[in-house]
């Protein structure tokens, strides 16, 4: 079993002491967000999970933990994106978060540690010179310490619409992702970084970058040292290569104020999330009332 510790939220960022308790009590609950009464239990015993996958946009509170997951296979994605306060509000530096980075995959390796270009967003603040420039500066500093960059154009989900309200933000055309492909290839060309795209219909292999997957088995495999049995995730979009897995998360938790975010309904959705986080709960926010229908995954 591999467990997504998530898409929908920053579990790293924010929620790691809870996560290491749940590894401690060896399960979490989840509860299903379209119906709070079906519950899914999910065994975080290290002989029931194969891999864990984190995703974040800042690893530091992890850092000092990593010692906690040494029973466990798993690797770490940080979603590093070149957007100020007006579109990422509660963000370190990006210098600070770079320096992060380097030091995560200095105690794990590069193997371990992937870079989100996500997503790709264009407006008068950040055309695409503004891109290629940043992702320029932006790879020197990462491509001794990653092996991957996984990019992925914006999609304004209904959600993502609304908190972009006033940022002229716009779905890109081809031609805007071809010329960006074009130049992000070109300065990736010889870093020892290979590209590929997040769920994108688009063709971009004539550039050398291809359709990737997230949840990714074959690293899994390398991870890991040992084939696992993991059909295509039927839950996603379809045009997503991962593998099954678990999530974990819960929306409306992450604080970040990303006004892209499509796992928030709101910034104030989001914060009220998060101060009903208990450190000590079986659940991520909120609690259990006891009237829950609870489904154990044993793996």
């Amino acid at each position: 079993m591999i467990v997504s510790a998530s898409r929908r939220t920053d579990i790293p960022a924010f929620y790691f002491d809870w996560f290491c308790e749940r590894l401690r009590d060896g399960y979490v609950d989840v509860v299903n967000p379209f119906n709070r009464k079906q519950v899914s239990r999910i065994s975080l015993k290290p002989e029931a999970v194969d891999c864990i996958v984190f995703w974040t946009k800042d690893p530091l509170p992890m850092i000092e933990g990593l010692d906690k997951l040494s029973a466990y296979p798993y690797y770490v994605q940080i979603s590093i994106t070149p957007y100020g306060k007006d579109i990422e509000a509660n963000l370190r530096p990006k210098a600070d978060i770079i320096k992060t980075v380097q030091e995560l995959s200095r105690r794990l390796d590069r193997e371990r540690v992937v870079w989100r270009y996500d997503p790709i967003l264009l407006n008068e603040a950040y055309p695409i010179g503004f891109h290629l420039e940043w992702f320029k500066d932006t790879l020197e500093k990462l491509a001794p310490y990653v092996e991957r960059c996984i990019i992925s154009f914006i999609d304004l989900y209904a959600k993502a619409r609304k908190n972009t309200q006033g940022l002229n933000i716009h779905e890109l055309s081809e031609a805007e992702m071809d010329e960006l492909a074009a130049g992000l290839s070109q300065i990736a060309k010889g870093s020892g970084v290979t590209l590929q795209t997040c769920s994108e219909e688009i063709d971009l292999d004539r550039y050398g970058i291809g359709h990737g997957a997230c949840i990714d088995g074959s690293l899994v495999e390398r991870i890991t040292g040992k084939p696992i049995k993991a059909s295509k995730a039927k839950s996603q979009r379809p045009l997503c290569n991962c593998v099954e897995s678990f999530d974990i998360g819960a929306y409306d938790t992450c604080i970040h104020g990303c006004r892209y975010c499509y796992a928030n309904a709101s910034a104030e959705k989001a914060w009220q999330g998060f101060h009903e986080h208990n450190p000590r709960a079986s659940v991520l926010t909120g609690e259990l009332t006891g009237d829950e229908k609870i489904t154990v995954h044993e793996g």
